[in-house]
């Protein structure tokens, strides 16, 4: 698994992650950052999330910047209402309901999943003909949100999955109540103070989509993380805050 495929740009006046390395897969795909909306501290700046508390008509203006970058009109940057679950939604359009994986054929449609230290992970087929995005916190990963999305493509050998920021081990403490779903994964639980541990969730996901039949070499992870809430929104850092979206799109 590589760590480093992420390329800092600008794309108008934001500032994103492009993951280049699916573009040879006919997909773009990137992640957003703090930086290049309109929204007021303590959403500052580019805050994509409709249910944290800012104010509506700034998050529609920051949605369509994005959708902009995408070149898609503002109504075909799909995203769902999440809740932490293990449902994938089939995206064709505009579409509304409740989902933590999204995937398209589509190739006027771009998808979203909004994360604030949760994983965001694009799934590409690597045959060109489809794209996913799920949003993937310790709950989604225990409930098999990435086995039920892997299953929406034709063989998961020829998928290949990047996994984007999250929260990093360091700081991410957990009780047994949680570490106590990841025991079997090697490497994910840390031993902390007292009954305390600390949570890999990227060594989870690669564990994962490997078991599911990703091929190892064909899963990297970008390298920032959300620690601290600087360059990405995080949830643990502060509160309120905004979201962060890794938005995909098949090319033409």
């Amino acid at each position: 698994m590589s760590l480093d495929v992420s390329l800092a740009e600008s794309r108008g006046a934001l500032r994103v992650l492009a993951l280049t390395s699916l573009r040879e897969f006919g997909v773009d795909a990137l992640i957003t950052t703090r930086e290049g909306g309109v929204s007021e501290a303590p959403f500052h700046s580019l805050n994509l999330g409709m249910h944290v508390g800012d104010d509506s008509r700034r998050v529609s203006t920051n949605r369509a910047r994005v959708a902009a970058v995408m070149r898609v009109a503002p109504e075909r940057l799909v995203m769902m209402s999440q809740v932490h679950g293990a449902d994938v939604l089939e995206v064709e359009g505009p579409t509304e309901g409740e989902a933590d994986a999204l995937v398209t054929s589509s190739r006027d449609t771009a998808i979203a999943v909004l994360v604030a230290d949760c994983l965001p992970i694009v799934l590409a087929d690597t045959t060109r003909r489809r794209v996913g995005v799920v949003h993937a916190g310790w709950r989604g990963l225990s409930a098999g949100v990435l086995a039920n999305a892997l299953a929406a493509f034709d063989d998961p050998r020829s998928v290949h999955a990047i996994i984007g920021p999250g929260v990093s081990p360091r700081v991410y403490q957990v009780g047994p109540e949680v570490a106590d779903n990841f025991r079997d994964v090697p490497d994910a639980v840390l031993a902390d103070a007292g009954d305390r541990s600390r949570l890999d969730l990227r060594a989870i996901a690669l564990h994962q989509l490997v078991g599911a039949g990703v091929g190892a070499a064909h899963v990297e992870a970008v390298r920032e993380v959300t620690d601290g809430g600087g360059l990405f929104f995080s949830d643990r850092a502060s509160r309120p805050t905004g979201r962060f979206a890794l938005v995909a799109r098949l090319l033409a």
